[in-house]
């Protein structure tokens, strides 16, 4: 029996929504938005991105429930889920929307409502999966980070840096997080020489993620400290390599 999800009513695609504005709709069709704890609230008015699902539908007699799955991904990395339930308590009526904050809660809320017992020929279990937030690859921190990337761009003396196109991304950087990355150039070079490569993770503002890598050496005419910066760790270890070479 087919199904009408009305995916259109979530997730408009002629219309995008910021997250802030799909937060709003959600909160404002929801009949116990009031529940939510203000903190959830109040992590979400900073999210970056956002992505919604149909997670499981059963429709039985004029009877039906949905439930729904919302992901916002925050400035610090992390993702907060938010579970929305959409049903009926009479056949042809309005449906009705609840929002819970884990999903334990929304299958409690489920197990309250009057519908006919699921069977092979009526229930429709649903999994569906869109374009999901992606899993951020680091812990960021929270700490001048659009700061942090123009002094790093700054300092960077190779002619071939990142232009202005990554810098003026990079303005919009809310978290960042610096590792090293272990393993020098093959060329062991003069003796007192030092090679160190970092990379420098940027969560921009629209959710995704930047690494610029830093190559910081003393392979110069006067030993005196140099820094680089590339767009990949491809590039910077082949500039390592290049430095290496000039001072063997």
């Amino acid at each position: 029996m087919s199904v009408p999800y009305e995916t259109a009513a979530y997730e408009p695609p002629e219309s995008p929504e910021s997250p802030e504005e799909h937060l709003m709709r959600l909160l404002g069709r929801a009949l116990n938005s009031f529940e939510l704890p203000d903190e959830t609230i109040r992590q979400l008015d900073c999210a970056l991105a956002h992505d919604g699902s149909l997670h499981s539908a059963h429709h039985s007699a004029g009877l039906h429930r949905e439930t729904y799955r919302h992901t916002w991904l925050l400035a610090d990395g992390t993702a907060l889920t938010l579970w929305e339930l959409v049903h009926n308590t009479a056949p042809g009526s309005e449906p009705q929307h609840e929002v819970y904050v884990d999903e334990e809660e929304v299958r409690t809320a489920t197990g309250r409502l009057a519908l006919p017992p699921e069977t092979p020929e009526f229930e429709l279990p649903v999994q569906v999966h869109l374009s999901s937030v992606p899993a951020p690859r680091h812990t960021y921190v929270v700490d001048g980070s659009a700061d942090h990337a123009r002094r790093l761009l700054r300092r960077a003396e190779n002619t071939d840096r990142p232009g202005a196109d990554v810098a003026a991304l990079l303005t919009t950087a809310s978290a960042h997080q610096i590792t090293q990355a272990f393993g020098g150039p093959g060329r062991a070079g003069r003796t007192g020489v030092g090679f160190s490569l970092y990379e420098h993770a940027f969560l921009a503002g629209d959710g995704v993620e930047i690494s610029l890598w830093e190559v910081e050496h003393t392979a110069t005419p006067d030993g005196r400290h140099m820094c680089e910066v590339y767009e990949s760790e491809a590039a910077a270890r082949r500039a390592m390599e290049r430095r290496a070479a000039q001072v063997t």
